[in-house]
């Protein structure tokens, strides 16, 4: 039985640890931290419960499809529950909209928004479930090598239904007129990715996900994901081991034979590097063993970093709902903040999340606020300037709900790009990973199987499929079955 060292126990790790146990391999997880499920991680403080990474619950059956691998599902963890309203939009005219979980509501939304607009919207998901098909079907299950992966005759046929060569917003400009249809359909790849402008029209399948499938929450919070994949991992044979952060490797006639922690060595016939692909390629590898050089890493374009303010306040607040986008600024020069000038946006877009309008993640009478803002990865740390974000959103929000938020705040912290450097080794504090632009999708990302390393292979938001956490979830089984096929 070959032993496997998966390193990084966040979702893809745990997904990887998890199959490779299911497959016959020897496995340990080897954790930097004192708690599993990386960027899934909560913060309980003075009665307040929040989810600190990722709040969003989107594309159920691949979670579910992990939990059935399993012979497990999601109820054996958690009660799921599809939100309704989806979310809520807060819009530049003082306006605001909430976003049905119904198809046929939301129709009558886009209509009463500009007249036609739900034919188009039919005609454009439509589009958008090919794509997220065929997308999230046989293509997002290669582990992208190389090119020749896509060459199969039936591939190349529904390559063509992607769209890759068209952008996302340019997709969405030719049906929709309206700004605000516009800007709520561009939302996730903006928040998640690149601009639309430079994104591929192939990203509309995140709208099919979001209107068709639906936005979803986990009764206690997404700390019950990690919980999940934590126990799964365990009951497979999975030895997990946290506050272990590798600091180095020893590689012998072109295999790494062993890897040192804080505090020991471990042997390993295969590893599996599922933290950050930049950090292990860069400071734990030797140079000459690097899949990639400083620059290459240099020239990738990142999604946004951000800064996270965590809030407990001891009334409750009306007029927001689980999920609030508050766009009531302009869009573009936020996007141009991120993406091109590298800039503090002096007028930011944010997105603010209550979970306790679901469940009882805060004291009764009190509510959980976690507000974000997306930044460029190429910001420093300003405390003037996160004090002057800070004040802005509370501002924006007050305003927006008529209610005093600023002298009712019992908690509050603060997570920054610095924080994501240190807590999770992340290049440049980047919050979600690559952007997801054309020349790095697919077999353009980095790869997953080192260019020098004879055992090692990665997975994680830096390779493919990408960022998110079903992405996760599907890049740790790619990486478990790539390693079935190559070493049993």
């Amino acid at each position: 039985m070959k032993n496997v060292l998966v390193v990084g126990g966040g979702i893809s790790g745990l997904s990887a640890a998890s199959y490779l146990s299911k497959y016959g391999f020897k496995v340990k997880i080897l954790e930097k931290n004192q708690y599993f499920g990386g960027r899934i991680r909560k913060l309980v403080e003075d009665g307040f419960t929040f989810d600190m990474g990722p709040s969003w619950y989107w594309m159920p059956e691949i979670f579910e499809n992990f939990y059935n691998d399993f012979n497990k599902t999601s109820s054996d963890y958690y009660s799921l529950t599809r939100l309704d309203p989806s979310y809520k939009v807060f819009w530049e005219d003082d306006t605001e909209s909430e976003i049905p979980a119904n198809y046929n509501q939301l129709k009558e939304l886009f209509e009463s928004i500009e007249e036609g607009s739900s034919i188009e919207l039919d005609n454009y998901l439509s589009d958008a479930k090919i794509k997220y098909e065929v997308g999230m079907g046989e293509f997002v299950m290669k582990p992208s090598l190389s090119a020749t992966e896509y060459l199969e005759l039936d591939l190349l046929k529904n390559s063509m239904k992607l769209d890759l060569l068209k952008s996302i917003s340019s997709s969405i400009q030719s049906k929709f007129k309206n700004k605000k249809l516009r800007q709520l359909l561009e939302f996730p790849v903006l928040f998640l990715g690149a601009k639309p402008s430079d994104t591929p029209s192939l990203y509309s399948m995140m709208n099919y996900a979001d209107i068709k499938l639906g936005t979803w929450y986990p009764d206690g919070g997404m700390y019950k994901i990690a919980e999940a994949f934590e126990e799964i991992a365990k009951d497979n044979g999975v030895e997990l081991i946290k506050n272990s952060e590798v600091k180095s490797v020893e590689i012998i006639d072109n295999n790494i034979h062993s890897i040192k922690t804080n505090d020991k060595l471990f042997s390993a016939d295969i590893v599996v590097n599922a933290s950050d692909y930049h950090h292990f390629d860069q400071n734990i590898l030797p140079n000459k063993y690097s899949s990639y050089t400083d620059s290459y890493w240099d020239n990738r374009i990142f999604a946004p970093t951000c800064v996270l303010f965590y809030i407990g306040v001891n009334k409750k607040i009306q007029n927001l709902e689980h999920h609030n986008l508050f766009f009531d600024t302009d869009f573009d020069r936020h996007s141009e903040a991120i993406y091109k000038t590298n800039e503090w946006p002096r007028e930011p877009l944010f997105y603010a999340s209550l979970t306790s309008k679901s469940d009882n993640t805060a004291p009764d009478g009190k509510e959980n606020l976690f507000i974000l803002v997306p930044l460029s990865t190429n910001v420093k740390t300003d405390e003037n300037e996160i004090n002057r974000i800070f004040d802005y959103t509370i501002k924006k929000i007050e305003n927006r709900t008529k209610t005093s938020i600023l002298d009712a705040i019992e908690y509050k912290k603060t997570f920054t790009r610095e924080d994501f450097i240190s807590d999770y080794n992340s290049f440049k504090g980047n919050a979600y990973g690559l952007a997801n632009t054309l020349l790095q999708t697919g077999f353009l990302k980095p790869k997953m199987k080192s260019k020098k390393i004879n055992n090692l292979y990665n997975c994680g938001q830096l390779t493919v499929p990408g960022p998110g956490l079903p992405p996760s979830i599907l890049s740790g089984k790619i990486v478990a079955d790539l390693i079935k096929k190559e070493v049993s």
